[in-house]
């Protein structure tokens, strides 16, 4: 079997094991209300700011400019997007935007994934691969009860996803192999990367992560090594 090999599960975090769409939507809501756009649906002011998610990092990745954390894109990206809901950045108090910054270190786990992976943790090394920096990682483990055995990901390695430094720095961290790493992501690309960098894969769908009218990673774009259909599911067939 493919993942034989296999020591440690990372995990993509935002849309894979947490609602990024619903909680931002949720810390949003108050913060348009008053302001003077109530009338903005906090749904679409989340897909707004994500939407400058891929091109804020991709200054990094292309060396344009140096590794910032993503705590520092999220703010930019906000400040960026204010104007287009009749807000001007300038008159919100900079505490406020900090807080409302804060939302992606505050996110809801999918309902399946505590339990899932409680039930892995005791056979496999247990750490996200994510593009969110230590502090946001260890804020939203802390309030949603995420058994991580590491935080590891962007911050660490200085890039951000899909550069291979991103995968296998990740394996030098832990003084592993590429093929003793198994990527378990929502994310047809984020795993296509992986395995060129010789990681194994798992996908596990996450049909609402845009919300109701999603049009992609609805299915596995290639034969990964194993599909699942929550965190649960993924506990049962790979025996824990």
């Amino acid at each position: 079997m493919a993942l034989e090999t296999v020591r440690a599960l990372v995990f993509d975090v935002f849309g894979t094991v947490v609602d990024w769409r619903g909680g931002v939507a949720r810390e949003a809501a108050p913060f348009l209300e008053r302001h003077g756009a109530a009338n903005t649906d906090p749904l679409s002011f989340a897909d707004a700011w994500r939407r400058h998610y891929a091109p804020a990092m991709e200054e990094v990745r292309s060396g344009r400019r140096p590794f910032v954390r993503l705590d520092v894109l999220h703010r930019e990206n906000l400040v960026a997007i204010l104007p287009e809901y009749g807000i001007d950045p300038a008159r919100v108090p900079s505490s406020e935007l900090d807080t409302l910054n804060l939302a992606w270190h505050r996110l809801d786990p999918w309902p399946d994934v505590i339990a899932g992976l409680q039930r892995l943790k005791p056979r496999f090394i247990l750490a996200p691969l994510s593009n969110g920096n230590i502090i946001l990682m260890l804020d939203m483990a802390k309030r949603a009860g995420l058994p991580w055995d590491a935080i590891l990901g962007a911050e660490i390695v200085q890039t951000y996803k899909p550069a291979p430094r991103a995968y296998l720095g990740t394996a030098e961290v832990l003084a592993m192999r590429p093929d003793e790493l198994c990527l378990v992501a929502a994310h047809n690309s984020d795993l296509a990367a992986a395995r060129s960098c010789g990681l194994r894969t798992i996908f596990v769908p996450r049909l609402q992560e845009h919300g109701p009218a999603q049009t992609i990673d609805l299915r596995a774009e290639q034969d990964w090594d194993l599909l699942a259909e929550d965190f649960v599911d993924l506990a049962t067939k790979l025996g824990a």
